[in-house]
């Protein structure tokens, strides 16, 4: 990739159950230009996810071999075994239509991705009001085990040590008002 052909990205992450898919599909209605990176993983698709659309859904040696072809802008091992990254190709994708990347990305790989794209980038790290509040709303959504509900909860607690890394943080106290504050910071991003 080319400086001559390098556009925007920003970058959300968030503890999960933080609210930052829920936010970052607020921004996609109201800012046409912005498009979703679509991130590759080592998982196998839940419920109605589909191949190409939510994620590339890759076989843990199918993303081997992609890592060995240099094919990841960058790629993260975000739990034992199960791995994400950003294809080179993606990037490549939108900033050749002229849009602005979205990535909606885990901690590290948000972290990754500003550290590589330096000022193109506007990384936003969405807090849950609290630990607790994340729990309840990981239970509300009735996905995940009471085992696997509690690793994302000390994943999160770990994770919220990274906000300060980040260009914003953004509390999802109240979602209306969350969203309000991204629209202003992307608006203020996208024009600067």
């Amino acid at each position: 990739m080319s400086d001559r052909q390098q556009g925007k990205l920003i970058i959300f992450s968030a503890p999960s159950g933080a609210g930052k898919t829920t936010i970052v599909h607020a921004l996609a209605e109201k800012f046409p230009q912005l498009e979703f990176s679509i991130s590759a993983t080592s998982r196998a698709p839940r419920h109605t996810e589909k191949h190409g659309r939510d994620y590339y859904f890759l076989s843990a040696d199918e993303f081997q071999k992609a890592c060995d072809r240099g094919e990841f802008v960058e790629w993260e091992e975000v739990y034992a075994g199960t791995r994400y990254g950003t294809l080179r190709s993606e990037v490549e994708r939108i900033w050749s239509k002229g849009n602005v990347i979205l990535f909606d990305v885990d901690v590290k790989g948000g972290i990754r991705l500003k550290s590589i794209f330096g000022e193109s980038a506007m990384s936003v790290f969405v807090m849950p009001p609290s630990v607790e509040t994340l729990r309840e709303r990981l239970i509300k959504r009735n996905t995940d085990s009471p085992e696997t509900i509690e690793k994302r909860v000390a994943k999160a607690e770990y994770e919220i040590t990274f906000a300060p890394q980040f260009d914003h943080i953004v509390v999802n106290d109240d979602l209306e008002r969350a969203i309000a504050e991204v629209e202003r910071l992307v608006s203020e991003f996208i024009a600067g």
